[in-house]
């Protein structure tokens, strides 16, 4: 295929990724203020960590509903969006994941194609779970802060800085929970050993930990300890995937009887000169006249 022609593909992909986000967005948008098959708003899904908060530290209008403060004139109608958008790229991420993949695919081998079409199914499901632990976590994690006021003070949060919050969090879980697919990836790929990871554990896990109290946008230690804690026990599960895969390797090499030979060691070369045939040949000139004569 030409190079205008993968041109040409991907802007055919990228367009139907981004109507598919957009629609999904469109729906998103209807159901942040409508009920949806009987389930509940999107609003009072995003509402429910700082609805659980106490009454008393929250701010809540007289009639004792639970609300979010608008400070701007079109703040909502940003959130409405931001927040739709947000579900439309989680609901259709088939949709736009197909896409990508349909565009990778005819550069990859069979094998390539069912590691990469694993890969891209796994990544789907931790980052949905990620994304569900930190929806439990930020209601644990509001009530830590707001509680250091005591009753002097009560937390009025705007409805745009809860948002950023809310969808920060569940944003940073998802993706931090990519990290055993990236090392199992790795492994696969020869860039690192289990016995490398193994030896490096202890300073990995304080890497996770401190990469937990940078990255978590609350700051409180509720969150930066789940988050930590998750983290280290899924390294720990890659860690046996990768001493799963490498045992398999290394049976395959014994069988092949390549066992023991480093890929990273030159291979011995014998630099001797092979002793050399010193017995003259007929040229095809000499050998018309030998006929002759």
């Amino acid at each position: 295929m030409a190079l205008i022609d993968h041109l040409y593909e991907l802007r055919y992909r990228l367009g139907v990724a981004v109507l598919a986000i957009v629609l999904g967005g469109i729906l998103g948008f209807w159901w942040f203020s409508n009920s949806l098959f009987g389930l509940p708003t999107l609003s009072e899904f995003v509402k429910g960590p700082y609805c659980s908060l106490p009454a008393e530290v929250r701010f809540s209008p007289q009639d004792g509903q639970c609300q979010l403060m608008q400070t701007r004139p079109f703040e909502v109608f940003m959130i409405r969006l931001k927040v739709g958008l947000s579900l439309g790229a989680v609901l259709l991420s088939p949709v736009w994941l197909y896409q990508l993949w349909a565009f990778i695919t005819p550069g990859l081998y069979a094998k390539e194609r069912k590691f990469a079409g694993t890969f891209v199914a796994l990544a789907s499901v931790l980052f949905t779970v990620g994304a569900a632990l930190a929806y439990f976590v930020v209601p644990e994690g509001l009530a830590f802060m707001v509680g250091f006021g005591g009753e002097a003070f009560f937390t009025a949060l705007t409805g745009g800085e809860y948002i950023n919050f809310v969808l920060l969090m569940l944003i940073l879980f998802g993706i931090s929970f990519e990290l055993p697919l990236i090392l199992v990836m790795l492994n696969r790929a020869g860039v690192v050993g289990y016995a490398q990871l193994k030896g490096w554990w202890r300073g990995i896990v304080f890497a996770l930990f401190v990469f937990a109290a940078l990255a978590t946008p609350g700051q409180d230690p509720i969150s930066m300890l789940v988050l930590a804690t998750a983290l280290s026990m899924l390294f720990g599960i890659a860690l046996l995937l990768c001493r799963s895969h490498d045992r398999s390797k290394a049976k395959k090499l014994e069988q092949q009887g390549l066992a023991g030979l480093d890929p990273d060691e030159a291979s011995d070369i014998d630099h001797r000169p092979s002793s050399l045939d010193v017995t003259p040949s007929a040229t095809p000139e000499a050998a018309d006249h030998h006929d002759a004569t």
